[in-house]
């Protein structure tokens, strides 16, 4: 493997520690896994429009 010096490094977006490849965004299983428990657990959230209440709820 070759390393282009024209070329950013990509970092992870958990630890920012260099990616790899195997793990693309991020550079291991346990950054993948800790990314994974954000979504499950509501950490992260797609903007939206605001849902409308039903006053009969």
């Amino acid at each position: 493997m070759t390393i282009d010096a024209t070329r950013p490094v990509r970092r992870c977006p958990i630890c920012r520690k260099p990616r790899v490849e195997e793990h693309t965004p991020f550079c291991s299983p346990r950054c993948r896994d800790r990314d994974l428990l954000q979504w499950l657990d509501e950490g992260y959230a797609l903007p939206g429009l605001p849902l409308e209440i039903d006053p009969e709820d």
